[in-house]
């Protein structure tokens, strides 16, 4: 087992090594444009629970996850040689993350409610009262 401030250390060094990874050296059309949003190492090093995003969302969800099943193998290859300083690197388990599509869902429902609150609200209460002078208006 490791302590936290280590373990914390090799999951942000994970997620940052196999983001270049997928940026640069992964030449499977299914895997462009994805995100690696968090990733989860268990304290005994077993296994590393990897959350991806697409930019195009959940619509490519299926297809994404297949490239990444296929690609396991090579990604872990490459991650173990990367990040030499463990003895034994964990498995990867790859996992849909739909932070991104929920965030997106959310400002949508806040600018529709935003519109209706400005269309709801009268012009007069949107201007400012006209300020008195010396008593006159």
């Amino acid at each position: 087992m490791v302590g936290e401030v280590r373990l914390r250390r090799i999951e942000e060094r994970i997620k940052e090594e196999l983001a270049e990874i997928l940026l640069f050296e992964v030449a499977d059309p299914r895997l462009q444009g994805v995100t690696v949003t968090d990733v989860d190492v268990d304290r005994e090093l077993a296994y590393a629970d990897i959350f991806v995003s697409a930019i195009e969302g959940a619509e490519r969800r299926d297809e994404v996850m297949a490239g990444l099943e296929r690609a396991k193998g090579y990604l872990r290859t490459l991650l173990a040689q990367r990040i030499d300083y463990l003895r034994t690197f964990p498995r990867l388990r790859f996992h849909w993350d739909p932070t991104p599509e929920r965030a997106a869902r959310l400002e949508q429902l806040f600018a529709q409610l935003q519109a209706e609150r400005e269309a709801d609200t009268p012009e007069a209460a949107a201007e400012p009262p006209e300020e008195e002078v010396d008593g006159e208006p």
